[in-house]
């Protein structure tokens, strides 16, 4: 998961929701389908795959996906 296309598409396959790159910087509410379960299956699969703890209230905090990316990425 090195670029925001990457996260995307982790999150499309891994979510089962339509997403593209555009949808990167939409608010999370706005996202058809997106809920707070998708929101900690997340942190699970992103924990896996960097191998970091990441802060689910960080995460609680992100207003869209781009937000979430940056908290995966660099903490």
């Amino acid at each position: 998961m090195n670029t925001i296309e990457d996260f995307i598409a982790l999150v499309r396959d891994e979510l089962s929701l339509p997403l593209t790159v555009s949808d990167a910087g939409r608010v999370l509410d706005d996202i058809p389908g997106w809920d707070s379960l998708h929101l900690l299956w997340l942190v699970t699969v992103l924990e896996a795959r960097t191998g970091r703890n990441i802060s689910v209230i960080d995460l609680l905090d992100a207003p869209d996906l781009q937000s979430i990316y940056r908290l995966a990425t660099t903490g």
